[in-house]
């Protein structure tokens, strides 16, 4: 059954939520603050368990169990043709400076990949060095930027506007999996009164001025551009919050044939116990009948519970969400040791959370 009525109405924010909405509670806190209770919750729970890395083995086919510093593309890699058949195309390019753009451009052509395409760091997070490019020259200036021997990820714009996050739990015991989190993404947005400009519509509502206040991110249209009145205009790829981007948690929706696809998808994945399958849709209806939609990306025990950021919920219900996906990944990994599973050293984590923090530094602005 495809949800209707009251229960979709609920889920879906209004067109002014989006682009004048109020920041929420959660948001608004400095980084470093929204952190603590969840690093106490967190030392709680390495105690308890007596492994301060347990969640690391969650996913032992990827690197940490995705908990920080993998690969996206370690994800693509695991996937079998049924899983393959729900992602967007992609081919992976290792930047080599001169003659790159040449390479590139032919394993463009080997897949069939053409402009305008989404450019992402292999290692990366929060939507930072991800970057769609309409051009030859965009590519160019691109590789330009990335840093040299690092990999890129070139793959198929999917230009659904509906975009989620699917938050899928498998326990080691189980089966089958479960969507225990359904994250639908707004993309910033501004309208046009036919006589400001972009970027002057983007200094007024307090989400949009998000977009890049962390130096990191810029607009993805010309922001000297006036547009008409009445004309909305997206400023993002990309829907995280750290440009303006508006959550709204959808949980609720899940439908017996969403799970079953994203089951399907997983089991034809190594090992894959927790992981956040991010995605473009075509409508909600189809997506919530398990259809028309392509994979952008996946990530593993680190990905956030982000449908905790919805704006409607308190500080106490946003990290009553976190605390219990921080339990969960305990649990799972604990399961995974009792099999045998080793889980990351601490020492090993803080060299790939090092490396994965100084390569952000060092990425072109996303758009």
């Amino acid at each position: 059954m495809v949800h209707d009525g009251p229960v979709l109405e609920a889920a879906l924010p209004r067109w002014e939520d989006v682009i004048d909405g109020a920041v929420g509670d959660l948001e608004r806190l400095p980084k470093w603050l929204n952190l603590v209770p969840m690093v106490a919750q967190w030392l709680w729970l390495s105690l308890t368990h007596g492994c301060a890395t347990l969640p690391s083995a969650a996913n032992p086919a990827i690197t940490a169990g995705g908990l920080v510093g993998e690969g996206k593309s370690e994800y693509f890699r695991i996937m079998g043709p049924a899983a393959r058949a729900f992602t967007a195309d992609f081919t992976i390019l290792k930047n080599s400076g001169a003659g790159c753009i040449a390479e590139a451009e032919h394993r463009m052509q080997e897949i069939g990949l053409a402009y305008p395409l989404i450019l992402k760091p292999d290692i990366g997070w929060c939507g930072f060095g991800v970057r769609l490019v309409r051009s030859r020259n965009e590519l160019e200036c691109y590789l330009a930027a990335f840093p040299r021997g690092e990999d890129i990820i070139l793959q198929r714009f999917v230009p659904y506007e509906g975009e989620a996050g699917i938050y899928y739990v498998r326990r080691p015991n189980q089966a089958h999996g479960s969507v225990v989190g359904i994250l639908l993404r707004f993309f910033p947005h501004v309208v046009g009164d036919g006589k400001r400009t972009i970027a002057d519509l983007i200094a007024a509502p307090p989400r949009a001025r998000r977009l890049g206040r962390d130096g990191r991110s810029e607009s993805c249209c010309d922001p000297a551009v006036i547009p008409i009145a009445a004309e909305r205009v997206r400023l993002s790829i990309t829907g995280s919050t750290r440009v303006g981007g508006l959550y709204r948690d959808a949980t609720i929706l899940a439908t017996p044939a969403l799970v079953s696809a994203i089951d399907t998808i997983a089991a034809d994945m190594t090992d894959i116990h927790v992981a956040r399958f991010d995605l473009r849709f075509e409508s909600l209806s189809t997506l919530l009948a398990g259809r028309s939609f392509k994979i952008i990306e996946v990530n593993g025990a680190g990905s956030e519970a982000v449908h905790a950021w919805d704006p409607r919920y308190s500080l106490r219900q946003a990290y009553r969400i976190v605390f219990a996906k921080q339990r969960m990944l305990f649990e799972i990994g604990a399961a995974m040791r009792r099999k045998g599973i080793r889980p990351t050293s601490v020492r090993q984590l803080v060299t790939l959370y090092w490396r994965q923090a100084g390569l952000i530094r060092r990425y072109p602005r996303s758009n």
